[in-house]
């Protein structure tokens, strides 16, 4: 498990901006499943299965502070808008009266 963390670290993209000299330039989710089974007195398995999803967003940014531009300025777009996009889901998960959740509208949306 630590050599997989270790290698999606290591493909994690950063790079230079006025603000942060290595500024994540992209977001980490790291899934753990971990599965237990158990046979009880009669014979059956029983299977439990927990996920633990460790996350590290990439910073929103204001474009004006940090200099950005050309594929830097793009890659602060796609960041700002996957960020907006969370606050949306977990909006509409905490709203009763919200009866459409966007999980599809960002990548990171869709795989948490």
């Amino acid at each position: 498990m630590t050599k997989v963390f270790e290698e999606g670290t290591l493909s994690r993209h950063v790079g230079a901006t006025n603000m942060n000299e290595h500024s994540s330039r992209s977001h980490t989710v790291f899934t753990i499943i971990v599965e237990s089974s158990q046979t009880d007195n009669e014979g059956e398995t029983h299977v439990k299965v927990g996920k633990l999803n460790i996350v590290d967003l990439a910073g929103s940014e204001r474009q004006g502070k940090t200099g950005a531009t050309g594929d830097r300025l793009k890659e602060a777009s796609k960041i700002n808008l996957s960020l907006s996009t969370l606050c949306h889901v977990i909006s509409s998960l905490t709203d009763p009266k919200c009866t459409y959740i966007p999980y599809r509208d960002s990548r990171l949306t869709r795989i948490l």
